[in-house]
């Protein structure tokens, strides 16, 4: 399938995703949206395809959200609870896609990760990151709500729910040498060094059983304790929708 704002390239059974919007730090728009949930949906059935590794192109891994994007911030009849919650949606389950994608997925993650990006990142189930990397959960600074995209899920069980609190609340920055202290990353790699490392952990990953690397990956999810990922989102994305509404009708008068 061609895409037009990510890059599909295979290297044996190691499927790369690259982001691929390096003008505007590979910010999300509807486009990559809809190509992402295409391209996790069809590795749903690919049994050729036994790792994913993710990452950026250019100097940043995903500044989140393009707030550019009109069909995104500014859609025809403006934004209602209901209608918010909706879009939400359509990015929240993103997230449950790639978790429940049966490759495991690396995050070869090169430089700024910021709102959605960092999302995406926690959905990651190993992290690498350069020295430049930093991440942010900016959704608090926009007005809205701290948790969002299932962060309030998954960054606890990263870092723990003191230290997610902490960036989650305040929307400050986690640079690299504490994300890796922290145990958000694996690694800390040189930016030449990044996709090397990465591709060589897939092929360690590529050499173990198909079955086993996708059944281990549904037991951390189910035994990590708490709720579902699918509760903690549908929470977030109702949380959400209010804020943005509310934002809206303030932005309105």
């Amino acid at each position: 399938m061609a895409y037009e704002t990510i890059r599909h390239d295979q290297d044996g059974a190691t499927a790369i995703l690259t982001l691929e919007r390096p003008r505007c730090l590979n910010a999300i728009d509807h486009v990559m949206r809809d190509e992402l949930r295409a391209f996790l949906d069809e590795r749903m059935n690919d049994t050729e395809t036994r790792v994913i590794v993710l990452t950026g192109a250019g100097r940043a891994f995903s500044a989140g959200l393009d707030i550019k994007d009109p069909v995104l911030v500014s859609p025809a009849g403006g934004l209602s609870p209901q209608s918010a919650y909706t879009a939400q949606r359509t990015f929240s389950e993103l997230i449950l896609r790639m978790r429940r994608c049966p490759q495991p997925i690396i995050g070869a993650i090169n430089g700024v990760c910021v709102g959605a990006g960092f999302s995406m990142a926690m959905a990651c189930d190993i992290r690498l990151g350069t020295p430049g990397a930093r991440f942010q959960a900016a959704y608090v600074n926009l007005g809205l709500g701290g948790a969002d995209m299932g962060s309030s899920w998954l960054l606890p069980r990263a870092i723990g729910t003191a230290n997610a609190a902490r960036y989650l609340m305040t929307g400050d920055f986690l640079p690299a040498e504490e994300a890796h202290r922290l145990g958000f990353l694996q690694a800390i790699v040189d930016d030449a060094a990044l996709m090397g490392q990465a591709l060589a952990l897939a092929k360690n990953l590529e050499s173990k059983s198909a079955l086993g690397l996708r059944l281990t990956k549904e037991a951390l999810d189910c035994n990590s304790g708490g709720g579902s990922l699918e509760d903690a989102i549908r929470l977030e994305d109702r949380n959400q929708a209010l804020c943005i509404a509310e934002l809206s009708a303030r932005q309105e008068g």
